[in-house]
């Protein structure tokens, strides 16, 4: 499979998070409501890394490479309680659109860390992006 259909697959189950969210959050705390989150998610990766024989807490990966994923879990989880704050106040649509402009920030972020280029094609889409996401408010 390609990444590109990973992507797709990946963008059509995060808006379900969204959806899902939406629905769920009604009545009850974003900070539990995330927490309750996480650890259906931990459980249900535990299972399909199992599943998959891809489960070895022996062979983690060395110093560096477990920070780095280590700090993906932070920015995650801390983005989980944002975006569930935000789901729980304002309309399903206009948060997924403000979320979805992380991509401006991955641009930013891999021109600053990463070394990526800037063309103009991508600053044509990170405008795009952000013209989206003020169209959907």
């Amino acid at each position: 499979m390609s990444w590109m259909l990973f992507a797709l697959i990946g963008a059509g189950f995060a808006a379900l998070v969204a959806i899902f969210a939406k629905i769920g959050l009604e009545g009850v705390d974003t900070t539990f409501a995330t927490t309750l989150r996480a650890i259906v998610m931990a459980v249900f990766l535990i299972v399909v890394a199992l599943s998959l024989g891809k489960f070895d807490l022996g062979n983690l990966p060395p110093g560096k490479a477990l920070f780095f994923i280590a700090l993906s879990g932070i920015a995650g989880a801390l983005s989980w309680l944002a975006m569930f704050a935000a789901l729980k106040l304002g309309p399903a649509p206009g948060v997924s659109a403000i979320d979805r402009t992380s991509v401006i920030f991955v641009l930013i972020f891999s021109i600053l860390f990463l070394g990526t280029q800037f063309t103009w094609k991508a600053a044509l889409g990170a405008l795009l992006i952000a013209a989206g996401a003020i169209l959907l408010l």
